[in-house]
């Protein structure tokens, strides 16, 4: 298989922007394409890189094409048209390769490989894990879903934008563990979260709890030490993720374990859970934010007092 050398990059919003960037800075030929020319613009300043009018002219010679969009519902539209001629696969010529870097559905994910595979466009999935900070440092774990030879082939560009890269099997399996991953993390906030609105309406002193369910947890809790303490006691809020994008989340691992027939009390009633919040407080807010649906609920709040 041939070298990639020349790339196509849809969608340079918070996340796509830094990452496409790092491309560039790796010495890769991209052109750049979002429904927002403005963002467009602002990439081409910032990093350099080639702008885009059309989706035919963003995948045009390019030896893959990376998508970084809310969901796969708009990334097959993008990819395929669906009744419109303006599409990536329009542009693509046999052996090149879709990857699809944003959170999407793997049954949908699948079902766009499939789709490209009679053109001789091969299908990768490849979401990450870590925020905005995460893609300005080029530190993000990327997981990928593909054959072996086309994910093989793909890797330098992986190893441009993040520190670690797994290959997890066939295509939609990295979309699949994304969605999983994101939901242990989702039950795990909102659970320490529980756990100290109840302290705390006992009379518990919340940094008190936060510090001494630490080693209580097997020794380390990713949601208490990179959430609560320093963005919930202190109000900051300020992890870079909107609760919304994590009620998504967990509704695709939901959908996934359902179209398995796979028994997910638990899941289903998280993710209830945070569709409930995102409804009374917000799609926008920081996912810590969610503490307010259960202080409000309780009478209590998780500031640290001063």
């Amino acid at each position: 298989m041939s070298k990639i050398s020349k790339i196509g990059f849809i969608g340079v919003g918070n996340m796509g922007n830094p990452m496409a960037g790092h491309l560039v800075k790796a010495g890769f030929d991209v052109t750049v394409y979002d429904i927002r020319p403005e963002m467009v613009r602002a990439f081409v300043t910032q990093h350099g890189g080639t702008p885009a009018g059309s989706l035919v002219e963003v995948a045009e010679g390019a030896d893959a094409v990376i998508t970084m969009l809310p969901d796969d519902k708009v990334v097959r539209k993008v990819v395929l048209g669906e009744g419109s001629e303006n599409c990536v696969a329009a542009g693509l010529a046999q052996g090149s390769v879709v990857i699809d870097m944003s959170t999407s559905n793997p049954t949908g994910t699948r079902g766009l490989a499939e789709a490209l595979q009679p053109r001789g466009i091969a299908g990768v999935d490849a979401p990450v894990m870590g925020g905005v900070v995460f893609a300005r440092d080029a530190t993000l774990d990327i997981m990928v879903g593909g054959d072996k030879e086309v994910v093989a082939r793909c890797r330098p560009l992986f190893e441009a934008m993040g520190r670690s890269i797994i290959h997890c099997g066939g295509v939609g399996t990295a979309h699949a563990l994304k969605a999983l991953a994101n939901y242990v993390n989702a039950c795990a906030l909102i659970n320490a979260i529980e756990a100290m609105a109840i302290g705390k309406k006992f009379g518990l002193d919340a940094r008190l709890m936060a510090e001494a369910l630490i080693p209580m947890c097997a020794g380390r809790n990713h949601p208490i030490e990179k959430k609560v303490i320093p963005h919930i006691l202190t109000r900051k809020y300020g992890t870079g993720m909107a609760m919304g994008f994590i009620a998504k989340d967990l509704k695709i691992a939901m959908e996934t374990a359902k179209s398995i027939g796979a028994f997910a009390p638990l899941g289903e009633r998280v993710s209830e859970l945070w569709s409930d919040a995102v409804e009374k407080l917000g799609f926008d807010l920081d996912q810590t934010q969610i503490v307010r649906y259960w202080e409000e609920a309780n009478g209590v709040s998780l500031t640290e007092e001063r």
